[in-house]
């Protein structure tokens, strides 16, 4: 196997490689990292690369390994962390030069247990400013790349995640998602992206956007690499408050292909809003292909769905604002613009307006809840477009024309709002060769439906096997 194919085995494979000793973690390592090193001039993925760490880590995996001691399925992968997970001793930038040289003298939780695991940290990932937006471009550490065409915006705010996953540069990458911001560049990126229930992954040392809406996931190539990194991480956390003492099942017994007698909806929302016609019809047709395995499909009606951007704008403006309140009247000329722009609105929401979202979240999670009652998740399109060039202020979809924020997040922005486990997986592509993003969202807590209701498209369909074809791609 040459090293190129090492690169784009999903973890669940390149796992049994490694416990069997056909292969070394060493050599895994040196393949990720001549390939990071290779395609870092097209798509800009990374804000820092731990090679030498990687190299001993590996090393040590292998020695281990030889000797018996082998830790379970993320022995020896590599992984890498959006630049807001601190890792003790690697300088964390939050996406800003204000915070260049800025090194945290301890692990995130999340960084803590892929250790435990035995991944093997080979960097740090690039991201929107202080991750906020939607698109990963960044003045300071320079724009994410579409690794399917690199004149397209990666997504954000976890763009270099969705980039050096697609572009087979890491097996294993981790965002944050406060408006869509794992579920956004997956889908652009023709990945895999679950934003797990709210609480269900510790956010212990990773810089905050909005305490009340931010969630940590993975970004992987398989809906089985999403369910052995969920094994690895989940789990309460006594340093973060909002950490939930849910039990944590092993989700990789979800994974059956069995979706017989899965209650499917389909909110007809989704459809009243401006929607690409080519993701309409992909997004369509992995809906038929999920009745077609054996699941019930139904539409149903979420009248609220029509209030989450308002829902949603008010909280994260107001909490964002908060948290970066002091920073940006010391540093404020520092900023990207465009979130200098969107901190500075939020001075403007009063508590009142707070208040008053926040009580309207009340009602738009009493009726999300009721709604999945009475199915056992909810299907439709991740992102009403594909990729857009770099750049893109305002975005044509159909008839309409709208901002390219209220575009991005038009379908993820819901279930921030009510912390329900969310996931994108391919269904399929645009004319242009750009990935379609289907989402499926479940109940809290069950992680294990979302998982199989995913598991079981992205196995009775080629997309997720395929790479992308742009011109940096050997």
């Amino acid at each position: 196997m040459n090293a190129t194919e090492l690169c784009f085995l999903a973890a669940g494979q390149l796992s049994k490689l490694i416990s069997g000793k056909e292969v070394s973690p060493v050599e895994v390592a040196e393949a990720h990292l001549a390939r990071v090193s290779e395609m870092e001039p097209a798509l800009n993925s990374f804000i820092t690369v731990t090679g030498e760490a990687a190299m001993a880590a590996a090393r040590q995996a292998e020695r281990d390994i030889m000797a018996g001691r082998y830790l379970g399925p993320l022995h020896g992968v590599p992984f890498a962390l959006k630049d807001i997970y601190y890792v003790a001793g690697v300088r964390n930038t939050s996406g800003s030069r204000i915070f260049d040289q800025f090194v945290p003298p301890y692990d995130s939780t999340v960084a803590a247990r892929f250790k435990k695991a035995g991944g093997i940290l080979l960097g740090k990932l690039n991201l929107h400013q202080f991750a906020y937006g939607p698109t990963g471009e960044n003045p300071d550490y320079g724009d994410m790349h579409n690794p399917w065409d690199t004149d397209c915006i990666a997504g954000g705010s976890s763009g270099g995640s969705g980039a050096a996953t697609a572009a087979g540069q890491c097996t294993l990458t981790m965002g944050t998602d406060t408006g869509g911001s794992i579920r956004i560049p997956a889908g652009l990126c023709g990945i895999v992206g679950l934003k797990p229930t709210y609480g269900r992954l510790s956010r212990h040392g990773i810089t905050t956007l909005s305490w009340s809406m931010d969630h940590a996931g993975p970004m992987v190539r398989s809906v089985e690499d999403a369910a052995l990194i969920m094994n690895a991480l989940a789990g309460h956390d006594t340093h973060d408050p909002t950490s939930a003492t849910a039990p944590v099942p092993d989700f990789t017994k979800a994974l059956t292909g069995d979706i017989r007698g899965l209650r499917v909806g389909v909110p007809r929302e989704f459809f009243e809003v401006p929607l690409d016609p080519e993701v309409k019809a992909a997004v369509r047709k992995a809906i038929e292909l999920l009745e077609y395995l054996g699941a019930s499909v139904t539409e149903v009606s979420w009248p609220m769905f029509h209030q989450a951007a308002a829902i949603s704008s008010v909280i994260l403006m107001s909490e964002a604002t908060a948290y970066h309140r002091d920073l940006l009247r010391s540093r404020g000329a520092e900023l990207a613009p465009s979130v200098r722009l969107r901190l500075e609105a939020g001075l403007f929401f009063s508590a009142a307006d707070y208040v008053k979202a926040q009580q309207a979240r009340t009602l738009f999670n009493h009726q999300s809840l009721e709604l999945l009652r009475q199915v056992d998740v909810l299907a439709g399109p991740t992102l009403p477009v594909a990729a857009c060039k770099l750049g893109t202020a305002e975005i044509q979809v159909g008839n309409t024309r709208q901002g390219v924020i209220p575009t991005l997040t038009q379908f993820s922005r819901p279930f921030n709002i009510n912390g329900f486990p969310a996931i994108t997986v391919p269904c399929g592509f645009s004319s242009p060769g750009l990935p379609i993003g289907l989402q499926l969202a479940g109940r809290p807590f069950d992680e294990e439906t979302v998982l199989r209701a995913a598991h079981a498209y992205e196995q009775a369909t080629p997309w997720h096997q395929r790479r992308p074809t742009g011109s940096v791609i050997i």
